[in-house]
């Protein structure tokens, strides 16, 4: 849930380091270290609780010479957040030095039995385990480093990235994977490390990603070396990464939340580029054409995710569902894995990861493979695990997604799912054609309304300045808003720390009803849809009680206008394609609340951009 970043070659070390490190704080974090050998062969180790640029201040007068070095955002885990348990670690005589992302489950019992053969703990991590373990195996029977690292993590359960450095051997890291992401950028007489490409792009464009079990040997002036734990020479792949720098940078925006949220009409016309034709009378997926006869074939799909995923997996179930006539199930991925699910080679599961590293939807591909489903993945980023544990599946491409709180991601996973469900249906004959091009031509639409959604930006931040006493919200919504509503009410959770809970309107008379006075906000999502009049009676039921009520409403609707207290317009589009706007104004509240409480918007307390331990 960290975040990792090498460097080994002919420049020094620390500025790439830092700057790697900044890269990597919208991964979420509490502490940040960095170990370097000078050219001296001293492997020094500084660390300290807080952000980057306390490392930053705290290594002024440090010797910060080498080209040699690792670095490391902690998010804790096995300990609370302080500079002594921030990584990285050295071991018992300090001559290595390691850094890790995961966890070790097993590291109570490896510790009990290092520190009965006189090993002293300096922390309480679990990663501290894990080098004084990789130590003792060395020194024991006189190994050298990458021995000693094989044998270690035949010795561990749990889940790991690892680099390692060795003051005796000064020109080498040591790097494993065992599900956690880890990438190696390859340039001229020189390599990179990364818990993903974005602190690599930089410099170079070619990686190789390591898989489950891989470890690396890093060395500036050789080939890679890639091996298995069981040291089988292995011949990793080289890729080409394209992410333009610029997406990793603010734009101008004080904010990388509020940049990507503006950037949602953009990116939902790259995720239809090539997918949806230009004369908007057809829409394509390869996985649908290449797989028709396993996703036509399916008695049930079963959508697996977490959080905002888990939330557009709502949706996705009532588009396939509508459309399709398939029955879908929407699990949550760290449920879902632990319940012994019925699941038949007749289900296609559905695995929806912003990252495409989460953890328990990771686990939960897995189990479903091992029962014979057919998996489709829906992903942002390109080349992570999830992509590659799947059959197939769709990227969304809406481009780095920096901010912790979720944004275009969603959107992108919504409009997927919206793609996939129209691909699936016009294939299975359940939609009739006029239908079909309806969708498609509003689809097609999405962006440009989008637009005049965000053109109220300025409007929605002066009503955030009303809200930010409360302690409380509810978010109601019916159909498709009701997933929009616990979006928007997990939004405002995750950033500005007000309790916020999402409601179906209709459930609101069956226990809510009870918290609503002069005191509590309720953001309704009140579109002129199907729905629309049970809806009112829910918001007459809030004004009732002297609720406050923020109302999402159609442009132009006069009669929730006149008494809710706020109101939010949204440009009509068809009910299905309705959450791909209502969130947008959400997301802003959310922000807007946020920063009026000088909370930190990007990086909220306590949570990870990717999710990578249970």
């Amino acid at each position: 849930m960290c975040g990792i970043v090498g460097y080994i070659g002919n420049r020094e070390a620390f500025p790439i380091l830092i700057k790697g490190l900044h890269r990597l704080e919208y991964r979420g974090y509490d502490s940040a270290g960095v170990a370097l050998i000078n050219k001296d062969g001293n492997l020094n180790v500084y660390k300290t609780k807080g952000k980057v640029d306390d490392l930053v201040a705290f290594c002024t007068d440090k010797d910060l010479s080498g080209t040699v070095g690792v670095a490391h955002t902690r998010w804790a885990t096995h300990g609370e957040p302080s500079s002594v348990n921030a990584h990285p670690h050295y071991s018992q005589s300090k001559n290595l030095a390691i850094i890790h992302n995961g966890i070790i489950e097993n590291y109570a019992i490896l510790r009990k039995r290092l520190s009965e053969k006189g090993v002293t703990f300096r922390s309480d991590t679990d990663t501290e385990v894990l080098v004084q373990l990789i130590e003792y195996i060395q020194e024991r029977k006189n190994f050298d480093l990458l021995t000693a690292v094989q044998l270690a993590l035949h010795e561990v359960i749990g889940a790991y990235s690892i680099a390692l450095l060795d003051k005796r051997n000064p020109n080498q890291i040591i790097a494993a994977r065992y599900q956690s992401p880890l990438v190696i950028g390859i340039g001229d007489h020189e390599y990179f490390l990364g818990s993903d490409a974005s602190p690599l792009v930089e410099y170079t464009d070619k990686v190789v990603y390591l898989q489950d079990g891989n470890i690396a040997v890093i060395r500036p002036d050789e080939e890679l070396k890639v091996v298995s734990i069981l040291n089988r020479p292995l011949s990793p792949e080289v890729q080409t990464v394209d992410i333009n720098l610029g997406e990793l940078e603010k734009g101008g925006y004080p904010h990388f939340m509020l940049k990507e949220i503006f950037e949602q009409p953009e990116c939902l016309t790259n995720c239809m580029r090539g997918r949806v034709n230009v004369d908007r009378d057809n829409v394509v997926l390869s996985a649908v054409i290449d797989y028709k006869k396993q996703l036509l074939n399916a008695k049930r799909f079963i959508i697996v995710a977490c959080g905002t995923s888990w939330h557009a997996g709502l949706i996705g179930k009532q588009m396939i569902e509508g459309l399709c006539r398939i029955p879908v199930e929407v699990e949550y991925a760290s449920e879902f894995r632990y319940r012994n699910p019925v699941i038949t080679p007749d289900d296609v599961v559905i695995a929806i990861s912003q990252s495409g590293e989460t953890a328990d939807t990771l686990a939960a591909v897995k189990l479903a493979r091992e029962h014979g489903a057919f998996i489709y993945g829906i992903c942002n980023a390109v080349g992570s695990s999830i992509p590659r544990a799947t059959d197939t599946g769709s990227y969304i491409h809406v481009g780095p997604e920096i901010g912790v709180a979720s944004t275009k991601a969603f959107t992108g996973q919504v409009a997927v799912l919206s793609m996939l469900a129209l691909a699936l249906a016009k294939e299975k004959g359940t939609i009739s054609d006029s239908l079909y091009l309806e969708i498609l031509n509003e689809l097609h639409e999405i962006p440009s309304k989008m637009e005049k959604v965000l053109k109220q930006n300025d409007a929605i931040a002066d009503l955030s300045r009303t809200f930010t006493y409360a302690r409380n919200f509810l978010y109601l919504g019916r159909g498709y808003n009701y997933p929009v509503a616990l979006e928007g009410a997990l939004k405002l959770k995750e950033i500005s720390y007000i309790h916020a809970e999402g409601y179906p309107a209709a459930e609101m008379k069956h226990g809510p009803i009870a918290l609503i006075d002069s005191d509590m906000p309720v953001v309704v999502i009140a579109t002129h849809n199907a729905m629309y009049e049970k809806v009112l009676s829910n918001i007459q039921e809030v004004k009732a009680r002297k609720g406050k009520v923020i109302a999402v409403v159609t442009s132009g609707d006069d009669t929730i206008s006149s008494i809710a207290d706020e109101v939010i317009e949204l440009p009509d589009t068809i009910e299905c394609l309705e959450p791909l706007l209502s969130t947008i104004p959400l997301q802003l509240l959310a922000y807007h609340i946020a920063v009026c409480k000088g909370k930190d918007v990007d990086q909220p307390r306590n949570l990870a951009k990717s999710v990578t331990v249970e």
